[in-house]
């Protein structure tokens, strides 16, 4: 079966290779609307989104041209031998990358977690691309409780003997979030996740970058990103919290509202750190804020 999207290759500024995928560039209308640009999050890649991306680009309606990015370490992209440029920064770069080599001028962004923290950074460095802005489960400050629980679970770097008992372990791990993911959900969360090597499933991405966030001193101030998250009262936006989300806290929340009154809020049920996207109603309010917005 052919796969719903084009697959592309593009080197960065400082040459690793990058990999993206693009959905729906053909379907009738899609260049009449702003394309929809997916960042995932820390150790993730553009498998994340895929369900999203088949919705969004084959809506009967309005279809949209979906580009998905694994940043450089992740998932089909190269890894960085420089550990020092798994950065926000340089991840920022790897996307303009991606964006003048798919000749896209401006775009709506969906960014999830560290994804969203990227969009933080095009705000300040290219704010004529953000035509629209949906930032998943994150903001411009994060909340230490949820940063520690990625800590914990990204010192370890098990490998698995099948999908099913990755399934499992991310369901214990994870589960508690997430009490309404059926096993199905479970094993999609491990597709998209993990990679196969020599019989054995493990994590999809470089271990450097987990390890940069272990050693992380949570004892001393984490950089904000307040003046950047300011500079979104330019753009639609829309913020989505997994109710049950400690990395991007209510009070973070009630912040980011009291500086942008008009941002959207969606708050998901019965999901943690970060939503699934694809899931239940999400998708419908996804694309009713994208056809209002741009």
């Amino acid at each position: 079966m052919t796969a719903p999207y084009l697959e592309h290759r593009i080197p960065s500024s400082d040459g690793i290779m990058l990999y993206a995928r693009d959905y729906g560039g053909d379907a009738p209308g899609a260049q009449e609307r702003l394309p929809v640009v997916c960042l995932a999050g820390l150790t993730r890649n553009s498998r994340d989104f895929h369900p999203l991306a088949v919705i969004l680009s084959s809506d009967t309606l309005s279809p949209r041209r979906v580009i998905t990015i694994d940043t450089r370490g992740r998932g089909e992209s190269s890894w960085d031998s420089d550990h020092a440029r798994y950065t926000v920064l340089h991840e920022a770069g790897d996307v303009l990358a991606v964006l003048v080599a798919l000749g896209i001028s401006r775009a709506a962004f969906i960014g999830t977690s560290r994804g969203g923290l990227i969009l933080h950074i095009l705000a300040a460095l290219q704010p004529q691309l953000l035509g629209a802005v949906i930032l998943n489960d994150v903001g411009p400050a994060i909340g230490l409780e949820g940063l520690r629980h990625i800590q914990s679970y990204l010192a370890q770097r098990p490998a698995y003997a099948s999908l099913g008992a990755a399934a499992a372990s991310l369901k214990l791990v994870h589960g508690p979030a997430f009490p309404r993911l059926t096993d199905a959900d479970w094993m999609e969360f491990a597709q998209a996740t993990l990679k196969e090597t020599d019989g054995r499933y493990e994590p999809d991405h470089d271990p450097a970058i987990a390890e940069a966030t272990a050693a992380l001193d949570l004892n001393q101030p984490l950089p904000e990103l307040w003046d950047q998250f300011d500079l979104f009262r330019a753009n639609p936006l829309m913020t989505i919290r997994g109710e049950n989300s400690v990395l991007l806290t209510p009070e973070i929340l009630v912040r980011m509202q009291d500086r942008n009154p008009h941002m959207a809020v969606l708050l998901v049920a019965d999901q943690g750190h970060a939503p699934l996207l694809h899931l239940e109603g999400t998708p419908a309010v996804i694309g009713t804020f994208l056809n209002r917005a741009a």
